[in-house]
């Protein structure tokens, strides 16, 4: 069996998510999708607002953020296997001239044109290997590009296939709402630069690298860090070190998971919801928090459950369940481990033995997984296929398009962070890359009896 679904059949496992989607709609293939507009081309929703077919109702897209303009039709008409041969001619023609990036999360059908995958750090990091390039295409969504533009030269252009590709979890901590807190918790704390006897200031601000350069600034000028999900607890005993107190956004799920991993008790995680105020709490819970959680999360990693779980451990019993820390906490609790999706990806490469895998995180990158170590049993947590709908929007037309465009000489869909965000940005950046997590030893993992 290569999958596990509500009613406990099989469900063939595809590397190409975009293929089996389109299986499950023409009805060739069995199984559900989150939305049978995932078949259709992106194109066809990129003049509607939204994050695209797939995202959460309650996911409501801000007022202002980017939309794509209208695809060339010979892109959108084009057959999967002339988008391949245009991609590939394309990049022979630019040669060092340009890097492409694809996060893990992409479709398969355009990760294979990448030159790095990743996670939106690595991918970051990759940039930084190819100065000499003219620009960098960086398929993921808008934060990423806006992280690479951070972190690239000034001259090399970073190009967003897709500017409708956003991400609905860093849009919740919005750049006003954040300004406002950080002014209701000084009503409540006094002066947040002033350190008291101990050396601490009030409160540290600490954002997930899933968020907007302009957040990422906000850090930065209030002596703050940026995170990763590899690296959160490192950042967070850092920011311990400096302040009483850590306001952690965009994910929740992200912050609680951590710090209860290290020992701060819920009663001390408050969630600051930003239409309320003072977030919802009393003054006295924050006088008395250690962590205030902003109230965001990821739609992806939200859609994972416990029941989930039991029913992957009542179909193949000594399963191994491994979930990213974006999930909810009662979801991390009742896996067997949880991690960042190269975590993921490094554990199932470490496995001597045939396991059977049930992960909890977006799916492209599992069924990728598990075409890649067929000597597993490696299935989605998720029964419904439904991959990250703002990712969904690069497709292999939007790649073409943006780079037989640098052949001709025109630079499209470049993402640029102005300078007075940039420049606090950086620091916060800086800071976490110098907050380097002790060396992890070997992942091991033993069945229960």
């Amino acid at each position: 069996m290569s999958a596990v679904n509500i009613s406990l059949q099989p469900r063939r496992i595809d590397p190409s998510v975009d293929l089996e989607i389109r299986a499950i709609v023409e009805g060739r293939a069995g199984g559900e999708t989150c939305s049978t507009d995932l078949a259709s081309g992106p194109w066809n929703f990129d003049t509607v607002p939204g994050y695209g077919p797939g995202a959460s109702m309650g996911d409501v897209i801000p007022t202002g953020s980017p939309r794509q303009g209208e695809l060339p039709a010979e892109y959108r008409t084009a057959s999967a296997d002339e988008l391949d041969a245009r991609i590939l001619a394309a990049k022979a023609a630019l040669g060092d001239r340009v890097v492409v990036l694809g996060h893990f999360y992409q479709r398969e059908e355009v990760v294979r044109h990448a030159d790095y995958v990743g996670d939106s750090f690595q991918l970051a990091n990759a940039a930084l290997e190819h100065p000499d390039a003219e620009a960098i295409v960086f398929c993921g969504v808008h934060f990423m590009a806006e992280t690479a533009d951070l972190l690239s030269r000034p001259e090399q252009a970073v190009i967003l296939p897709n500017l409708a590709a956003g991400c609905s979890m860093a849009d919740m901590a919005d750049i006003d709402q954040v300004e406002d807190a950080w002014e209701q918790l000084e009503d409540v704390y006094g002066d947040l630069s002033a350190p008291d006897a101990d050396g601490l200031v009030p409160v540290i601000p600490v954002t997930y690298m899933n968020s907007s350069a302009a957040i990422k600034g906000f850090v930065g000028r209030h002596g703050g860090i940026v995170c990763t999900s590899s690296n959160a607890r490192t950042v967070l005993e850092w920011a311990f070190a400096r302040g009483r107190r850590v306001l952690f956004f965009p994910d929740q799920h992200l912050g609680r998971n951590t710090a209860k991993a290290m020992g701060v008790p819920l009663e001390q995680m408050p969630m600051w919801n930003p239409r309320k105020p003072l977030g919802g709490s009393t003054e006295e819970q924050l006088l008395d928090a250690r962590v205030i959680l902003w109230h965001g999360f990821c739609s992806v990693h939200r859609r994972f459950s416990v029941d989930q779980i039991a029913a992957a451990r009542a179909e193949h019993p000594g399963v191994r369940v491994i979930v990213h820390p974006e999930c909810p906490m009662e979801v991390v609790d009742a896996a067997d481990e949880s991690g960042s999706t190269d975590y993921i990806r490094k554990a199932i490469e470490a496995a001597t033995e045939p396991t059977t895998f049930a992960i909890g995180t977006e799916v492209n990158l599992v069924q990728r997984l598990a075409a890649q170590h067929p000597q597993h049993e490696i299935f989605c947590l998720d029964p419904v296929v439904c991959p990250c709908s703002t990712m969904y929007r690069i497709h292999p037309g939007y790649l073409a398009w943006v780079l037989e465009a640098l052949v001709d000489g025109e630079v499209l869909n470049r993402i640029t962070v102005p300078g007075d965000v940039a420049d606090p940005a950086r620091v916060a950046l800086e800071r976490m890359l110098a907050a380097k997590p002790p060396a992890a030893p070997a992942a091991h993992w033993e069945q229960a009896s």
